[in-house]
């Protein structure tokens, strides 16, 4: 996963014309190292999108707009506009991931 590191370079990934999936995190979070854990396999089975990840205390401007109330989270976009959004008390196992990415329909 390709690291996000600021509202621009966030702005200009997702208004890309492709599916583009951030995965919000932060370095204190014990559930984003958990998904760590998991998600290699995911991103190689669902490689129609273009995987970032975001650490959410470094654009924390960009957390809020996209109400990232909790993390990890999953977002996916394409041409600028949010089309799905995994919040964190659902994104606690590969199950969840997976079954959430199959019901994104882009």
């Amino acid at each position: 996963m390709k690291e996000i590191k600021s509202a621009t370079e966030f702005e200009e990934i997702i208004a890309s014309d492709q599916p583009v999936l951030v995965k919000f995190e932060a370095g204190w979070c014990p559930d984003c190292k958990r998904m760590d854990m998991f998600i290699d396999p995911i991103v190689e089975k669902y490689d129609t999108y273009t995987w970032y990840e975001a650490d959410r205390d470094v654009i924390p401007e960009i957390a809020e707009k996209y109400e990232v109330m909790g993390i990890p989270s999953l977002l996916v976009f394409q041409n600028g506009e949010k089309h799905a959004h995994l919040h964190s008390a659902f994104a606690k196992s590969p199950e969840q991931v997976e079954e959430f990415l199959d019901e994104v329909k882009i």
